[in-house]
């Protein structure tokens, strides 16, 4: 037996319609195309849906067994149809995405909360890790996006690298925000806060221009997170070169930024697995991730 989606919807139609010229105007249908898909129905069966005498037409006891699987799957497969559509059109499913925390705080919330707006019925996942993780878990299929420090650690993997110029924070009744530009030797005996312990490459960068210029600042404190450093900046506790995303946003916490000279670049890289194609939401979010991105790019 080979039962047709036209014959099950004829079928139904006419117990809901109750008559061939109803049902016929409900599924835009003329009259004898549902009199003969009935009747191909009924002899896939092998028995008979409806009494017709003398214009008498009603449903036979075996019909009334039908019906209900038969309404039963034609709105499970109305749901498929729509689930496919949604999926289709990246209304639906789930976006993973991990980043090393330089994006975690000031940049992705802002960033996917209008994408869920346009999206509600998208989950969107996202974790904070190590870039060495994080190239492992993408690499393996595990999450969608990753936003890591380069180099990339783990082959099979796309990048694309972003460079931004970072700036030097500190609050805003520190001294050094009546300086237009910061350079090295605007630094000497502050105490400029460290990333991951002093060995970011914004460090390393700073720490050779300091070495270049002589110049000696204190190294007491250090944040694992830019958004970290930020706040003990917001706090009165030194100075931070940071990335333009977490510097130059406006928290209202006191915090101010001024360029810095000579330039210290921060890299970030976008990550996706080789020869994976992302699904329609993940593709759309990927797109924002990179929009938004350069938007800090000078």
């Amino acid at each position: 037996m080979t039962l047709k989606m036209r014959h099950l919807e004829v079928f139904n139609a006419l117990l809901d319609a109750g008559s061939v010229s109803r049902a016929a105007e409900r599924l835009n249908l003329t009259q004898p195309a549902v009199s003969i898909a009935l009747s191909n129905f009924e002899a896939e069966l092998g028995f008979r849906l409806f009494h017709r005498e003398r214009g008498f037409f009603a449903p036979t006891k075996e019909a009334m067994l039908l019906h209900d699987k038969v309404a039963q799957g034609l709105r499970a497969i109305s749901q498929i149809e729509k689930l496919a559509q949604d999926i289709h059109s990246g209304q639906t499913g789930a976006v993973s995405i991990a980043t090393n925390g330089v994006l975690a705080v000031n940049f992705l919330p802002k960033l996917l909360a209008p994408f869920q707006r346009d999206h509600p019925n998208i989950r969107v996942e996202i974790k904070v890790h190590s870039s060495r993780q994080i190239a492992s878990w993408v690499a393996s299929h595990h999450i969608d996006i990753g936003l890591i420090d380069p180099p990339v650690p783990v082959a099979g993997l796309d990048a694309e690298i972003f460079d931004f110029e970072c700036v030097c924070t500190m609050h805003k009744d520190d001294p050094l925000a009546a300086l237009d530009t910061i350079h090295p030797q605007s630094l000497v005996g502050r105490s400029v806060i460290s990333i991951i312990t002093g060995d970011h490459m914004i460090d390393r960068q700073l720490d050779a221009l300091l070495a270049e210029t002589d110049t000696v600042v204190a190294r007491n404190t250090s944040a694992y997170y830019f958004a970290i450093a930020r706040n003990l900046v917001a706090e009165g506790n030194g100075v931070a070169i940071l990335d333009p995303i977490n510097g130059k946003i406006d928290l209202h916490d006191g915090v101010v930024w001024r360029p810095f000279t000579p330039r210290i670049d921060n890299s970030l890289a976008v990550i996706t697995a080789k020869g994976q194609p992302l699904g329609q939401a993940a593709d759309e979010i990927l797109s924002r991730i990179r929009a938004g991105l350069r938007k800090f790019i000078n």
